[in-house]
């Protein structure tokens, strides 16, 4: 038998069959793995709810043909169950996780940044810290970098000039006067600087933040992500209700 081990997030799960399910993981050097979780719908099932999506997990894998095959799990940090309590929250980590399925879209190809990035998302999400939507906005920016689509914050994304008078999505970022496409939006200054500051992490400034550049940044983030991604992130119509 050929077998791994690894840590990882359970990203997502399917059925399969009458008692076998699929199961999406963001593992820390294997990157994503798509294994066959046998039996694991049963009530007698040695796994349980270990492969649940949320679950920090170190698994056992045999490799197979088409799909590998989850030998042994055991739970690391259970952050569903924290989670599943606070809907906001909730919502929030659901965004994340699909996010993160998306922006890693081979299979087994080492992605140690987005993975570090989703555990440090989820742990920020059960910490309780800071406001659910300032961390999964966070998320979205500091994935969007390690992917190569950070937006330009500070100079214009075109010509690199100052001052920047608005945020055009195709241009990737803010620009200048001369440089403004049709149809970008100009936030406020202090919407740009709460971009800025949770793409840095600077919490401080963040945390300080006023509720309708929170709104604001939001929008803005979400938009952008989903244009580089060419579809929408599901999840994000639950947390948008919040």
């Amino acid at each position: 038998m050929s077998l791994y081990r690894d840590e990882g997030v359970v990203l997502r799960t399917h059925k399969l069959g009458e008692a076998d399910r699929i199961v999406t993981i963001l593992t820390r050097r294997t990157g994503k793995v798509r294994a066959v979780a046998k039996g694991v719908r049963r009530t007698t099932s040695r796994f349980g709810a270990r492969l649940e999506p949320f679950t920090h997990v170190d698994v056992q894998f045999h490799t197979g043909r088409t799909l590998d095959v989850v030998t042994q799990a055991e739970t690391l940090r259970p952050y569903g169950e924290r989670l599943a309590a606070d809907y906001p929250r909730y919502t929030a980590g659901s965004a994340m996780l699909e996010t993160a399925d998306k922006l890693t879209v081979a299979e087994k190809e080492p992605a140690l940044r987005h993975f570090l990035l989703l555990v440090g998302g989820l742990r920020a999400l059960t910490d309780g810290e800071h406001e659910p939507r300032l961390v999964l906005d966070a998320y979205f920016l500091r994935s969007l970098a390690v992917a190569g689509y950070a937006p330009a914050l500070e100079t214009c994304a075109r010509c690199s000039a100052e001052p920047v008078r608005a945020f055009a999505i195709v241009a990737g970022g803010v620009v200048c006067g001369d440089c403004r496409p049709a149809g970008a939006s100009v936030p406020a200054v202090e919407t740009v600087a709460l971009m800025l500051a949770l793409l840095r992490g600077d919490w401080a400034s963040a945390d300080a933040s006023q509720a309708r550049h929170r709104t604001e940044c939001s929008g803005l983030v979400a938009a952008y992500l989903q244009w580089h991604l060419e579809h929408g992130i599901r999840s994000l119509r639950h947390v948008e209700r919040v």
